[in-house]
Formats: structure tokens, sequence, C-alpha cells
């Protein structure tokens, strides 16, 4: 008799403790914790693309001032060559050797 009553009670209180439904979060709220995620997460990609295009700026016109000096000293080589090629032209030849 006594387990009888014993497992009459364990059945009665996993009975009670299974019949209870545990509720689900509403989805309007968790979209919208997601949402706010996804904005913080946008707001610090933004100020991050801010501070490396300040970053940028700099090393592009450095960029941009060493591509003109190497278009120079390329144009000055040019003119060098040219010079050099009038040069030999200019020259006499050289007499037979005997």
């Amino acid at each position: 008799m006594k387990y009888s009553v014993l497992l009459a009670a364990l059945l009665a209180v996993s009975m009670t403790a299974c019949g209870q439904k545990e509720e689900a979060a509403p989805a309007a709220e968790v979209a919208g914790e997601a949402a706010v995620t996804a904005g913080e997460a946008a707001i610090e990609a933004s100020e991050a693309a801010v501070e490396a295009t300040d970053e940028a700026a700099p090393a592009a016109a450095a960029a941009d001032e060493a591509a003109a000096a190497a278009g120079e000293a390329a144009s000055a080589a040019g003119e060098a060559a040219t010079a050099a090629d009038a040069a030999a032209d200019a020259a006499p030849a050289a007499a037979p050797a005997q």
C-alpha cells in the first residue's frame, strides 16, 4: 500500500509538471531586439567607414603626388634619351684602326 500511494504521488507530481506549458517569447519582441542590435552594428560600421575615409585621404593625396613625380621623372628620362641619341648622331665617326 505504501508503494501505491508513493507511485500515485509521483504520478500526480509528474503530470502536473508536464502539464504546464512554457510561454514562448513573442516574435515581435525578439524581432525588435534583433533590429536594435542590427541598427547599432550599422551605426558602428558607418562610424568606422568615416574614420577610414579620413585616414585614407592623406594617403591618396601622397599617392597622387608620387604619381605626378614619377611622370615628371619619366618625361625627364625620355628627354635625356633623346639628347643622348642626338649626341650619338652628331659625333664624328671613328677612324678605322690600322
